[in-house]
């Protein structure tokens, strides 16, 4: 007799039990005069309703060593359709049957108890058993006694097997303290974290607190190093309620933790209404920027969505996720070169784009120093050649994704930027009145391709060391998220000509990141080593020149930088030179040239 046949048989067994004692309590005199023939039949047509009935829920199906709250629900549903059927065969019946009514009611409860008891009953013994196999049990502190917390703590139990045992929650809210939690105690506030972790031999603290700000974070750390004890942190609760992470799928801390400010949300809902049902152009659409403007892009319906870029792996692989997410979606990918003005004039021709997302560019400062004239030829020419497009082919709005390196450049990648600002400006001021070119410039991007996060991470992954070039190197700092919806937002702003700014609050030091890193990722004993400043890099960036100041826009995040109106002939005059010296490669002349074509460039700093 397989599984499933034994728990129907069981169940049916139960509900049948449950009608005897139902008339053996309303009827004591039973147990002395012996069962009624009449009783027998009640018992006979009770467990066949049951039986049906428990085949229509699927009870048979159900795993009894997991069995949870919906489960019972289920069997409460069968159990009250049951009793209510055998209420009105009472009536019905009542010639032959001859039952007092409150019998089919008591049969109800008391089969529901016993059905429910023997599921139960199951699972603890299962549990215990998982329990008793499992090698070890580490004793987990869980900050935070909310969904979430409660979530991993119940999963936890419900799987010993893990080898982790909650003991209890830590948790700032007042109203929680002294509370008890899924069967566990809430013993305080998170300050008082190393004396109950000391007290209560705690192996292991749990942040379970997704949504809050990487500085509470990091004072739980400190707190949890501070008691010797390993930590981690869950996921978003949102993900653990889709079923999306289980109790082995603890992650590491979000790159927003790292940024020590609160992560700037954009609301591009009521600015987006330029993308929809518009024909959408997006260059170095497989980058790291690129790829989350197209996906952000792709909420807002637009008509088609072109994927230009040079990399056809990217290209391929960022098609195939709009494919899975948005399958609805016109989307073309589109292998070519902003550097190739042939390549790009036949795209325009065959597409007529209405927006441009600009984001094709070499961003590597080290690199560049190495081949100026890549950089010339991608980041200058071909933001040259996607402009005169632009106005040719009368799109409305321009968007060009800069940088910080593009203030008061050292490098030459910097100072390519600064020109393409330049070569923007110079195109806003030959745009139709219908027309809006702008430049969004921000900071260094977490968890970009080659950005110092995931260099870190790889360090720490092979055993250290962390390597820093300076100690008092700083940068600003933004997710991909965060540089994306910018980027949306000022094509949603399109004042031609501007340069917007995103309001970062303070540089953080790299030394200061490297050391988040190191305490986020669980890690201990990676030292950070110092390599010097590389050729082309800066201490401090910069968000503006001195000259530039800032005007306020309607976005209170986002500033516009006032920039020196440009000369449109000279500038076409010395991009050929540009061009010529990048063509033929003459890395001298192309240093010269930059430090000419840079109005705040004065004492030669590109070297």
């Amino acid at each position: 007799m397989n599984l499933i046949a034994t728990k129907f048989l069981l169940d049916v067994g139960l509900w049948v039990l449950a009608s005897l004692l139902a008339y053996a309590f309303r009827k004591p005199s039973l147990i002395d005069l012996g069962i009624p023939l009449n009783v027998f039949g009640y018992m006979l047509l009770n467990g066949s309703v049951m039986a049906l009935l428990a085949w229509h829920y699927r009870l048979p199906r159900q795993t009894w060593q997991r069995v949870g709250v919906p489960d019972l629900l289920m069997l409460a549903r069968a159990a009250a359709v049951s009793t209510l059927l055998m209420f009105a065969a009472g009536f019905v019946f009542q010639s032959w049957l001859q039952l007092p009514r409150s019998v089919p009611l008591l049969a109800g409860v008391l089969g529901f108890l016993l059905m429910g008891a023997a599921r139960i009953l199951a699972r603890l013994l299962a549990e215990r058993v998982r329990s008793r196999d499992a090698t070890t049990q580490k004793r987990v502190l869980i900050v935070g006694a909310g969904s979430a917390g409660s979530l991993i703590a119940r999963e936890m139990q419900r799987h010993p097997e893990a080898g982790l045992r909650p003991i209890g929650f830590l948790d700032d809210d007042p109203g929680k303290q002294r509370q008890w939690v899924v069967g566990l105690p809430v013993f305080g506030p998170v300050s008082s974290l190393p004396a109950i972790a000391a007290r209560e031999d705690a192996d292991e603290v749990l942040i379970a607190v997704p949504s809050v700000a990487g500085d509470f974070i990091r004072r739980v750390i400190d707190l949890a190093r501070e008691s010797q004890v390993s930590y981690r942190i869950i996921p978003g609760v949102f993900e653990i309620l889709s079923g999306n992470v289980n109790i082995n799928q603890i992650r590491d801390v979000n790159l927003e933790d790292l940024l020590r400010r609160p992560p700037v949300h954009l609301n591009t809902t009521e600015i987006a209404d330029y993308l929809k049902g518009r024909v959408i152009l997006v260059t170095g659409a497989g980058g790291s920027i690129g790829s989350e403007l197209v996906r952000q892009i792709s909420r807002y319906e637009p008509a088609i969505l072109l994927l230009f870029g040079r990399g056809e792996n990217s290209i391929f692989g960022i098609q195939q996720e709009l494919t899975r997410t948005c399958p609805n979606l016109k989307q073309i990918g589109l292998i070519g070169d902003v550097r190739d003005e042939a390549r790009l004039r036949q795209v325009f021709e065959t597409y007529r784009p209405q927006v441009v997302f600009h984001a094709a560019a070499h961003k590597h400062v080290p690199l560049m120093e190495q081949t100026p004239s890549e950089a010339i030829l991608n980041n200058v020419i071909g933001t040259r050649n996607v402009v005169a497009l632009c106005l040719e082919f009368d799109v409305s709005r321009l968007v060009n994704v800069s940088t910080d390196k593009a203030v008061n450049p050292t490098s030459v990648m910097g100072a390519s930027k600064r020109v393409a600002e330049m070569v923007v400006s110079a195109g806003a001021a030959r745009a139709r009145e219908t027309q809006a070119f702008v430049s969004v410039r921000f900071g260094n991007v977490l968890g970009s391709r080659g950005s110092v996060v995931p260099t870190f991470m790889a360090q720490i992954r092979s055993g250290g060391p962390i390597t820093v070039t300076h100690p008092e190197m700083v940068r600003y700092f933004m997710t991909i998220p965060e540089a994306s919806r910018l980027v949306l937002q000022a094509g949603g702003l399109a004042e031609n000509g501007k340069v917007y700014v995103l309001n970062m609050g303070d540089p953080v030091k790299i030394a200061d990141l490297a050391r988040d890193v190191i305490r986020l990722s669980g890690v201990r004993n990676v030292d950070i080593v110092y390599s010097g400043v590389r050729p082309g890099e800066k201490l401090y960036e910069e968000l503006l020149t001195a000259s530039e100041g800032i005007d306020a826009t309607t976005h209170k995040e986002i500033f516009s930088a006032k920039l020196a109106p440009v000369d449109a002939e000279q500038m076409d005059r010395q991009l050929r030179l540009l061009a010529q010296h990048a063509a033929h490669p003459d890395p001298d002349a192309i240093r010269a040239l930059l430090a000419e074509l840079i109005p705040e460039n004065k004492f030669g700093q590109i070297r």
